[in-house]
């Protein structure tokens, strides 16, 4: 009769020692753990114009495994290679396919095209570490197979120009995102960083979401103003995405996301891919920067012609006036505060890596995703917490816009 309570002393023992030995592990051990399961999906890297730009698309220039090497005199290192991809645990990247929103029409659509092409040729290039995904199934048999699920996103509208025939077949060429506009304002989508024309999304904006939801395209809603958040929400029957944008309510940016939107964004299904853009993430540094690109013109008005002189005169400006410190505290600010409008399935993360020229203090590359988790883990987030901002919420939204155009297909027989 006494074995009883003693068994039950002894499970009682054995899950509480469960417990103290998990509540033991520090916050890195968490952060290493949930990602070894969880590795984190990316909502833009830059890598494709830097292999465009820097190895004018030539494959025999570069090794993807380890980009450092090929760094040329006077440049910086790329922020991506397969190596640094795997230290950083890393198992699925939407590669950006960006291309000059000054482009004429015509020749912005080829270039579209050959940056798509460089995606397909890295993958296949590398096909032990990458594999193309085009749905979330692609995703997660990659994850299964040991790969990086390889997926393509077009930052701005620009590229399909003024044509829903183009915008169908860069999706059957591989794209599963469009980020409306870039920095530029479209004939039919404002852009956050330029005049308005439409105030918001024309007519023939909500025609693109509109095929964007029936293709199951996902909808990118960074760079654009608030007017085309909201008319883009007003329209859409998918789940949207913000890329690569952060929280408006912690630095005052037009690129980041005001909290009247994360408001809908949480009625939308959608979710905030959080950039790590220094200028966008702090607002000491957004304002260093504003102040560096006034003294870049003040430089070329003094010196015109002069491409020597204006460096040097940079170089001496920016060593009396030194950038304001970013580090993954400020990442997790932004975080914090859409979890707290949003809530936490609305939270992704989009690093920006290779579109930008500088970068956090210790997030300097693509290998350092789990310092961002590890700061996570310290202030509490749950494994759970950190799996869904890794990969889960934007497998959601995936599915969802999958979901979507099924069913749109349904409605239409």
């Amino acid at each position: 009769m006494r074995s009883i309570p003693i068994v039950n002393g002894l499970a009682f023992a054995v899950a509480a020692l469960a417990v103290s030995s998990a509540s033991a592990q520090t916050p890195d051990q968490v952060a290493q753990a949930v990602l070894a399961e969880n590795p984190v999906i990316d909502g833009h890297n830059d890598a494709p114009e830097q292999i465009a730009d820097r190895f004018a698309g030539d494959f025999t220039q570069f090794d993807f495994h380890d980009t450092v090497p090929t760094t040329s005199k006077g440049s910086a290192p790329m922020h991506t290679d397969i190596a640094r991809l795997r230290q950083g645990k890393v198992g699925g990247q939407f590669w950006s396919v960006w291309i000059d929103p000054e482009l004429p029409e015509f020749e912005a659509v080829q270039r579209v095209i050959e940056q798509i092409d460089i995606v397909h040729r890295l993958v296949g290039e590398y096909p032990e570490d990458l594999q193309l995904a085009l749905t979330a199934g692609d995703v997660e048999m990659a994850q299964k197979q040991g790969r990086i699920a390889s997926l393509i996103g077009m930052e701005g509208g620009h590229s399909i120009g003024n044509s829903l025939a183009v915008l169908r077949q860069t999706y059957a060429l591989g794209a599963r995102y469009m980020t409306l506009t870039h920095w530029k304002t479209l004939d039919w989508a404002d852009s956050a960083t330029d005049a308005p024309k439409s105030d918001g999304l024309s007519e023939f904006g909500v025609s693109v979401v509109e095929e964007m939801n029936r293709l199951g395209m996902i909808v990118d809603i960074s760079h654009v103003s608030e007017a085309t958040m909201n008319d883009t929400l007003d329209v859409t029957k998918a789940p949207v995405i913000f890329s690569h944008s952060s929280a408006d309510g912690v630095t005052r940016h037009s690129r980041n996301v005001p909290d009247a939107v994360l408001k809908r964004l949480k009625e939308n299904g959608g979710l905030v891919m959080v950039t790590f853009v220094p200028s966008y993430v702090n607002s000491a540094n957004r304002d260093w920067d504003a102040a560096h690109k006034a003294e870049q013109a003040r430089a070329a008005a003094l010196f015109p012609g002069d491409a020597d002189a204006r460096a040097a005169h940079m170089a001496n400006w920016r060593e009396s006036n030194p950038m304001p410190p970013v580090t993954a505290k400020d990442i997790a600010d932004h975080i914090d505060h859409i979890r707290s409008i949003a809530g936490i399935d609305h939270i992704g993360i989009g690093g920006d890596y290779d579109g930008i020229t500088s970068t956090p203090d210790d997030l300097g590359d693509v290998s350092t995703y789990p310092v961002l988790f590890t700061e996570l883990a310290r202030r509490g987030y749950s494994a759970t917490d950190l799996a869904k901002i890794a990969r889960g919420n934007i497998l959601r939204v995936m599915r969802g816009v999958e979901s979507t155009a099924v069913q749109l297909a349904k409605n239409q027989k």
